[in-house]
């Protein structure tokens, strides 16, 4: 959930005058419980080609954090699933994780990909148990289903050869791109595209919602991998079975279909 601040009063205002006859399909209904992505999406379901319907997630963050220090103020903060204090701009750098050589930007990826109508575009990232245990999660963004990846460490070149081991197994068709975090244990995707014909694309800089599939699927695996539980103990067949059971469960997103079942449309 999220409050709405003052500078979206305008906006509110025009939307307040609009008809609409369901309730729970009311714009300013929408506002007063969603997440910022998801009311932005929504609003824009709900406008068509009414561009002053229409406002962007950026806007309405922007809108909720205080401009001169982007504190989150305490009474907002509490109705975001994050409950983070700090939000930092796109172009705010993390020097101690390094530069990424070469790294193509999430910007440059093919519009095919946001709109989700292609199965074959997926997100990852590495799910952390230790400070020295970690596992690779990538998500179909169409399907959400999920691949789980051993590591024997948190190096490039382990989850390289994690990653490729384990997404060749599938056809090439379902193979198009991958969207990571700025983390340096991609700092070897030239070499998983050469062996994987996949192309990658990172985030920018503390940006995790530009992965959101992957982070909400992260959030759904906690309930297997604790924070702070050596991951490393799980096998290869250990975290298959886990996805097996992840990529079975209905998803409302998806209608009440599983992940395996969209995923499966694509292969026929």
């Amino acid at each position: 959930m999220i409050w709405l601040s003052e500078n979206l009063d305008c906006f509110i205002a025009e939307l307040s005058s609009s008809k609409v006859e369901n309730s729970t399909s009311d714009p300013v209904y929408l506002l007063g419980v969603l997440p910022p992505e998801q009311i932005s999406g929504r609003l824009k379901s709900l406008s068509g080609t009414t561009d002053s319907m229409y406002v962007s997630h950026e806007t309405i963050y922007k809108s909720l954090y205080i401009q001169t220090r982007n504190v989150f103020r305490e009474e907002l903060k509490k109705h975001l699933r994050t409950r983070r204090m700090f939000r930092h701009a796109r172009s705010h750098r993390i020097t101690k994780r390094g530069q990424i050589v070469e790294a193509v930007p999430i910007h440059d990826r093919p519009k095919e990909v946001e709109s989700r109508e292609v199965t074959g575009h997926w997100e990852g990232d590495l799910l952390v148990g230790t400070t020295t245990s970690a596992i690779a999660t990538v998500v179909e963004r169409k399907s959400r289903f999920t691949l789980l990846c051993k590591l024997s460490d948190k190096k490039s070149g382990s989850v390289v050869s994690s990653l490729t081991s384990q997404m060749t197994k599938l056809p090439v068709s379902v193979l198009k791109s991958l969207t990571w975090d700025r983390g340096q244990e991609m700092s070897a995707h030239k070499t998983f595209s050469s062996d994987t014909k996949i192309s990658v694309y990172f985030c920018d800089p503390s940006s995790p919602w530009q992965r959101g599939t992957n982070e909400n699927t992260n959030g759904l695996l906690r309930q297997y991998f604790p924070r702070g539980k050596n991951l490393a103990v799980f096998s290869q067949h250990d975290l298959d079975k886990i996805a097996e059971k992840l990529n079975n469960r209905p998803r409302k997103i998806l209608g009440f279909r599983t992940p395996s079942e969209v995923f499966e449309e694509a292969l026929h």
